[in-house]
């Protein structure tokens, strides 16, 4: 009998050190998250000791970037490899948005998917569903993230100040009444609902005047767009977190025995903030602060379950953000007032929506205790979109001509090898930016210098702007005047890799 035991489990063992032969990797995206935000970037005012406890076990770039300064660009340039000012239609999108992620080109998830991983995607999506027609809430939602790669997908649709406020699970929308269905408008009220504009009185948060957020109430929150029906499917801002950590924790449960890519999208510090009751009060900083002290709490969460999977060495974690920082985003929730000192970007200028770095030089973090040395700092220029190539190396696969044609491999940067990334990254803020070595060039733009509905600098200005991010990582010192030629270089070789069908080589 032990024998037959001793044999049993040997046979496990063997089939678990053969499934795991390829790292797991765990991608954690927060939401609105500025480079000044964490502890391990400098915070003093607020502490994330499970996100500085994954810096501290890898490696923390000071030089590392989403594409672009909003999140729908952003999210699609890390997905599929290519810029986003290259397709039309890949703004902010609202929540009934098709999608606009091609199904008929490789995505970071289907090529991982080709490689033997389990695929999942958990949190927001914001990437549209559907084929363009008015989505049926009420029957399957296709196409999906589920079209696009992923085996699983648990997802609410746009961002939590959207409506609908449901969660998708694959193609379904979760806890939908039959006798209640759900219709969405964003262009006229449907339904009897209450609206944040015309019963304020019954709102627990209030909206920011003029910016949208005033239509269906939800949980005495206004959203953007209109809702009816949907009643017992519609989550609480309060639960967010948790339902998307159980989930994101059941996935690895359920795939501990084989290979598994995880795209994790928190949604914690984007508004509504509205963080769950343990952490409301504790951060001092409002619920903006007290929202980043929910989001470490997640972190640890996927920390310790792959710890007691046995997995932790063997899984590659990356946390990133979608773009920088913005306080006063639609709802008066006390995170200008109760900022106290707190810098969301640290040195940086600008923000969400800017032009400047602090639009899109982000926290990136990259962890696997298995195969990367802990406690470095890398300033290597690196950026999400490059993940496509990057993890295509990583599990051994030949990209394909048209797969992933912005994306360079930036494996050995990412994992502490070597201290170079890539050469240049074109940056989306409001006008485009190349960053090259050391110089930032921002083209000549129209348009307000301050967002005054965020109070965050836009990067507009009709001349054209140099800067010298070695020496002025604030941006302050526009050096264009100086050395015009080096102006008219940057300004040729943007408009080159513009008109360049791909830029990967």
């Amino acid at each position: 009998m032990k024998r037959l035991l001793f044999v049993a489990l040997a046979g496990m063992l063997i089939q678990s050190a053969f499934a795991q032969k390829k790292p797991n990797v765990v991608i954690i995206y927060a939401d609105d998250l500025g480079y000044g935000d964490l502890s391990c970037y400098g915070a003093t005012k607020v502490r994330t000791p499970n996100i500085d406890r994954l810096a501290k076990e890898g490696v923390r770039f000071t030089n590392g970037h989403c594409t672009s300064a909003t999140c729908t660009p952003s999210r699609y340039a890390l997905i599929t490899g290519r810029y986003p000012w290259r397709q039309t239609g890949t703004g902010v999108l609202p929540g009934d948005a098709k999608l606009i992620v091609p199904m008929d080109k490789g995505s970071v998830a289907s090529m991982m998917k080709k490689a033997g991983y389990r695929t999942a995607q958990v949190g927001k999506w914001h990437l549209g569903l559907g084929d363009g027609k008015e989505i049926d809430w009420n029957g399957e939602v296709k196409p999906s993230p589920n079209e696009v790669g992923f085996d699983y997908s648990f997802c609410f649709p746009a961002t939590a100040d959207r409506v609908p406020t449901v969660f998708v699970e694959d193609h379904k929308v979760l806890g939908l009444d039959r006798n209640d269905p759900i219709t969405v408008n964003y262009k006229q009220k449907v339904g009897d609902d209450p609206t944040g504009r015309e019963h304020p009185e019954l709102l627990k948060m209030q909206s920011s005047p003029g910016q949208g957020h005033d239509n269906t109430i939800v949980n005495g929150i206004g959203r953007i767009g209109y809702m009816k029906g949907g009643h017992k499917a519609r989550w609480t801002d309060e639960e967010l977190a948790y339902v998307f950590t159980d989930r994101a924790e059941q996935f690895i449960e359920d795939n501990r025995q084989r290979p598994f890519f995880l795209y994790f999208c928190l949604s914690d510090i984007h508004v509504p903030r509205m963080p769950g009751t343990p952490f409301k009060g504790k951060s001092g900083l409002g619920y903006r602060g007290d929202a980043i002290l929910q989001m470490d709490w997640t972190v640890g969460r996927i920390m310790q379950k792959l710890k007691s999977l046995g997995l932790d060495k063997n899984t590659l974690v990356l946390f990133t953000s979608d773009n920088g920082p913005v306080l006063d985003d639609g709802y008066q929730d006390e995170a200008v007032t109760q900022l106290n000192g707190h810098q969301p970007a640290g040195p940086l200028r600008g923000g969400k929506y800017s032009a400047f770095e602090g639009g899109t030089r982000v926290p990136f973090i990259v962890s696997w205790p298995g195969a990367v040395k802990g406690n470095q700092t890398s300033d290597a220029l690196v950026c999400q979109i490059d993940l496509f190539a990057s993890f295509a190396r990583l599990t051994g696969q030949q990209l394909a001509d048209d797969d992933a044609p912005d994306s360079f491999d930036v494996m050995d940067a990412l994992l502490g090898k070597s201290p170079k990334g890539r050469a240049w990254l074109i940056q989306q803020g409001g006008p485009l930016s190349l960053v090259k070595g050391d110089l930032k060039y921002i083209v000549p733009s129209k348009g307000p210098k301050l967002l005054s509905g965020v109070n965050i600098e836009s990067g507009h200005d009709p001349e054209p702007q140099l800067y010298d991010l070695k020496k002025d990582i604030g941006e302050q010192h526009n050096i264009a005047a100086q050395y015009p030629e080096k102006v008219k270089a940057m300004a040729d070789e943007l408009q080159r890799l513009k008109a360049a069908d791909k830029t990967r080589k």
